[in-house]
């Protein structure tokens, strides 16, 4: 029998070919009963034009989509978690070989403008916003015993980047016994092609992605 996965060449659609014959990825999570929303990383400085960290037309628009989901998950009552990365005392210390790799982290202090979430994505009363100093949202962050407080079986992802903060969130989320939804229409990176890559990725191998919610 040829092996469908003996020539890895080829596009997307190549691949996707490949993919649905074999059946071996690709599969199907599904929503469980009790779906948390994770906004990641949808801060100031990856919306202004300013920033060394400026995340691009993708991520302006991914932010720009987002109220809709945000007014949908309230009204249903589906609990809402944020993420912000950046640095309180150290920086240093804080990221550690992360800052070697992205020196511009530096410029993302907790407590300045640029650290801030998006005005338009703003959290309301009573919804957690965690500080993190990773790409995943589970490391080194009470993000897991939340989780289990709430008793929630399924993670909605969405915010920036695809290529690091949401796919790292959505690998570990799985990983960790989480249904895992990541939602196109609100997710962003600095190039298309990346954040066309990463999606085709994480949807054949560790979350059911989404046009929309």
């Amino acid at each position: 029998m040829r092996n469908e996965f003996a020539d890895q060449r080829g596009s997307f659609n190549d691949v996707k070919e490949r993919y649905a014959r074999s059946g071996a990825f690709m599969g199907r999570c599904g929503f469980g009963e009790r779906p948390a929303l994770l906004v990641i990383d949808f801060e100031k400085y990856a919306t202004d034009p300013e920033s060394p960290l400026f995340g691009g037309p993708l991520v302006v628009n991914a932010v720009k989509r987002t109220p809709r989901l945000l007014g949908e998950a309230r009204k249903r009552g589906i609990p809402v978690i944020y993420t912000v990365v950046g640095w309180v005392k150290d920086f240093k210390k804080e990221f550690g070989p992360l800052g070697m790799k992205i020196p511009g982290l530096k410029y993302v202090h907790i407590g300045e403008e640029w650290a801030e979430v998006c005005d338009e994505v703003k959290p309301e009363a009573g919804e957690p916003v965690i500080v993190k100093n990773n790409n995943s949202a589970f490391i080194r962050t009470p993000l897991l015993r939340m989780l289990k407080r709430l008793k929630v079986d399924t993670v909605i992802v969405v915010g920036h980047s695809t290529s690091a903060c949401v796919r790292t969130t959505a690998c570990d989320a799985i990983q960790y016994g989480y249904r895992t939804i990541v939602v196109r229409d609100c997710v962003g990176d600095r190039a298309e092609a990346v954040n066309e890559a990463n999606l085709f990725d994480l949807n054949a191998k560790f979350s059911d992605v989404h046009q929309r919610f």
